[in-house]
């Protein structure tokens, strides 16, 4: 099966600091994918490129056999591609039903009635439904990465990627959350870059580990838990990724 996602070589330096060096990453379609490494690893980067916020240094990114390279976020959002952000980035003075309405619009146009219908299932769909004439001011920070979440659900991607998603969710949110992952998976692409571990060995059907700006190992859950490279790099730490 040919990769949704992947990259070659694809490196980022920022002056004499190599943050992302010659990474080559497939991403198969329907995939869970985690992206875990210690703060420093160049996960940040690593997908701002995919997203098409930082540009390459050098190396390549393909989407669906497509090199996107030098193509700009709104044009790889049209492509079927969503993204959260690790710090959230709703409208505020929007209320939460209208933030997520803005996001549908971006597939159905002026369609109201679909607009509406497509805001409320992806607002039921993460447990904000009875939240939707609030303000995301008045939500808490975990209620706003939901509110988040749901914004990229409306957009229907074919990739989904999601940076921190459970930061600031409480136990029962993040159990909804698995819940709701593992529903998706069957609908659309899922890259997910996680800091809790106990989210990352569930949910991901394969693991990728950077450690500076390097792949340092990927395989199944058991396969990364196992790897005296990862302890010692990242999981025996302690760090967060």
């Amino acid at each position: 099966m040919s990769a949704l996602l992947s990259t070659r070589a694809l490196s980022k330096s920022f002056g004499g600091l190599r943050a992302v060096h010659e990474v080559d990453f497939d991403l198969a379609p329907g995939e869970i994918r985690a992206l875990i490494g210690p703060n420093g690893a160049g996960k940040t980067t690593f997908v701002s490129m995919l997203i098409g916020r930082v540009a390459p240094t050098s190396g390549s990114i393909a989407f669906d056999g497509r090199d996107i390279t030098r193509l700009p976020a709104h044009a790889r959002v049209a492509l079927g591609m969503a993204y959260t952000f690790q710090i959230t980035s709703v409208f505020a003075r929007l209320e939460v039903a209208e933030n997520v309405a803005l996001a549908a619009r971006r597939r159905l146009g002026r369609d109201r009635a679909a607009v509406a219908r497509e805001s409320a299932a992806a607002l039921d769909r993460v447990g904000l439904g009875a939240h939707a004439g609030a303000l995301p001011g008045d939500l808490s920070y975990g209620h706003q990465r939901l509110l988040e979440l749901a914004m990229g659900l409306a957009q229907r991607p074919r990739l989904l990627i999601l940076d921190e998603p459970t930061q600031g969710l409480a136990d029962s949110e993040i159990e909804a959350f698995k819940v709701l992952i593992r529903d998706l998976a069957g609908e659309t692409t899922i890259l997910l870059i996680e800091h809790n571990m106990g989210v990352v060995m569930e949910l991901a059907h394969r693991i990728t580990v950077l450690n500076f700006g390097e792949v340092l190992a990927e395989g199944s859950p058991a396969e990364i838990h196992a790897s005296a490279a990862v302890q010692t790099a990242y999981l025996g730490t302690g760090a967060d990724a």
